[in-house]
């Protein structure tokens, strides 16, 4: 028997069609008839994929022309079939998959890269928040400022702060990052106040008092309170996302 009758023998017995022996090599099924009808001998990378697909031994598929004298294999190909068969089946496996790569390269087909995540960026406004020291309310200049994972996600924007009141919990110079979440007694929030921007830490008491006031009780000259009955507006940019809650100053309740 020829190697194309052995072939074709070998994949009947292995219960295979000719379409399921082309998936499994990656090949047309039009390649796989020409295999055994003669028209072509597999490649080197396929033949190999072939010995493990039909669990095969290459001595058996070549048998008939090593006995008449001549060989369809080239030397080259020749020690490439020894060495293969002298791999461990963890070796087998490495190799096919080396050259599943190379047939994919060869093919053209580039597996797609892993997408980076784009960099994200929040506005940084230029006026800062005022820790201390009254400071004009939030404009249009801001910079976008790239953050990285350290950075919460409901971060929306940034603010860079002036002043010592609220040390040392947040230093003079410092960035703050604000969310746009509603305020609880407690927290600390950027705060406009008649049209000045300050830093503060909130809270209202049970007769609708608003205080804002500066961490740094050194400068409780800078609180701002405001009786419900005053005509000042007071409006919130947000809270400035602290890792935990700051605790009030004494006698604040």
């Amino acid at each position: 028997m020829s190697f194309q009758e052995r072939l074709r023998a070998q994949r009947e017995a292995k219960g295979m069609t000719q379409a399921e022996l082309a998936e499994a090599l990656g090949v047309s099924k039009s390649a796989v008839g020409n295999y055994e009808t003669g028209v072509s001998m597999p490649r080197e990378e396929t033949l190999l994929r072939l010995f493990q697909v039909l669990d095969a031994e290459p001595n058996y598929l070549f048998q008939d022309s090593y006995a008449g004298g001549k060989s369809v294999l080239t030397p080259q190909e020749e020690a490439l079939l020894a060495r293969w068969r002298a791999l461990s089946a963890k070796g087998k496996r490495a190799v096919t998959a080396v050259l599943d790569a190379a047939e994919e390269d060869r093919s053209g087909k580039v597996q797609a890269l892993p997408k980076k995540k784009p960099v994200r960026q929040i506005p940084l406004f230029v006026s800062p928040a005022a820790a201390g020291y009254a400071s004009p309310v939030l404009g249009e200049e801001y910079e976008l400022l790239p953050v990285g994972e350290d950075v919460p996600e409901n971060a929306q924007l940034a603010i860079r702060i002036q002043g010592d009141s609220m040390e040392p919990y947040i230093m003079d110079g410092s960035i703050v990052y604000v969310g746009r979440e509603p305020l609880e007694n407690g927290d600390v929030g950027v705060f406009c106040v008649d049209g000045d921007t300050f830093c503060k830490q909130y809270y209202r008491d049970m007769l609708g008092m608003v205080y804002l006031f500066s961490l740094n009780r050194r400068r409780a000259d800078a609180d701002v309170v405001l009786p419900p009955s005053s005509n000042r507006t007071l409006s919130c940019f947000g809270r400035v996302l602290l890792k935990g809650r700051l605790p009030l100053p004494p006698g604040a309740r």
